[in-house]
């Protein structure tokens, strides 16, 4: 809803200072107050919280978090989950969140999402299994359904944290064995694991990797990130291998990524541009064990890097 301003001071003043273009009525209007807000018990002190991300269209800058009356925690805008710790075991908390925008103004608060911490236990040192599955499915340009089977843990697992290039980007409750995911972008291959977590935080090695490519949204082009890609270690080297998108033309420019940074330029001479499948040796000399998450992306025929391939990552061998 909209709600009028009372601007009239405001507006004799500038018009006598500067004239209309001096004019600019002050923004009094908060933002929405953000959707779907929920509260997850991790462990006997940490509650993951989560929301939707706010529209473009309303300004967001950034996030209040609140427990009860608290201010706990303050978030940009790109942030919508946030584990909240050091709170008491056995112990029920209502946490909510505001949104804030440019000028200052505070949303509403959300409604209310409660948790109740675990009990805490004796000290428990072993992780859970692994979930042995994983599956996924592109539901639209912006959005996957991901699903897992489950894993087993001494003392229970407490939530399952699904990963995207070694971040966590959602969590999910003990009971659960599929969540949506929401925000992706169009036309990109997505790489995603799933983790399961017990009551002490112990985290479980990686779920089976599983790619998930969204489709163009309306207008787009056709799917401009290498496909089938994939990466394999050999003493003192790295052998890279993909299908090369299909962009109209030969594409004879990659860009490699290594742990999340850009490192180099894969470069295909002339008469020597790969149609299909394409495939680079590196020479590396870090040390045995070393772990890489590689990916990489194509040159486009207008000069800009197309999306990402899939991420593999990859233990060095000497």
């Amino acid at each position: 809803m909209h709600h009028a301003r009372h601007t009239a001071p405001t507006l004799l003043l500038c018009l006598a200072l500067g004239g209309p273009a001096a004019c600019t009525a002050p923004d009094t209007e908060p933002p929405p107050a953000p959707a779907g807000l929920t509260a997850q018990a991790g462990s006997a002190s940490t509650v993951h919280v989560m929301w939707n991300a706010a529209a473009e269209r309303d300004g967001v800058t950034g996030y209040q978090v609140f427990e009860g009356d608290r201010l706990v925690r303050e978030l940009p805008a790109d942030k919508t989950m946030v584990d909240i710790t050091g709170l008491t075991p056995q112990t029920g908390y209502a946490f909510t969140v505001k949104a804030e925008d440019a000028a200052g103004n505070l949303s509403a608060a959300a409604p209310a999402a409660r948790a109740t911490t675990l009990a805490a236990k004796a000290e428990d040192l072993r992780a859970p299994t692994a979930p042995a599955a994983t599956t996924a499915r592109a539901t639209g340009p912006r959005s996957a359904w991901v699903s897992w089977s489950a894993a087993t843990d001494d003392t229970g697992v407490t939530a399952y944290d699904v990963y995207q290039g070694g971040v966590r980007i959602h969590t999910a409750g003990p009971g659960e064995s599929g969540t949506a995911l929401g925000g992706l972008q169009p036309d990109t291959v997505y790489t995603f694991t799933v983790r399961a977590r017990d009551g002490a935080d112990n985290s479980s090695p990686d779920g089976p990797p599983v790619d998930v490519t969204t489709p163009p949204a309306s207008g787009d082009g056709p799917n401009t990130a290498p496909a089938e890609f994939t990466a394999t270690a050999s003493p003192g080297a790295v052998t890279l291998a993909w299908t090369a998108p299909d962009t109209g033309r030969e594409t004879s420019e990659y860009e490699l990524y290594v742990n999340g940074k850009a490192t180099t330029v894969i470069q295909f001479g002339a008469g020597a541009v790969p149609g299909g499948r394409a495939e680079h040796r590196l020479t590396v000399t870090e040390p045995t064990g070393t772990v890489w998450a590689v990916k990489l992306r194509a040159r486009l025929p207008d000069g800009n890097w197309g999306a990402f391939s899939a991420e593999r990552r990859i233990t060095l061998v000497a």
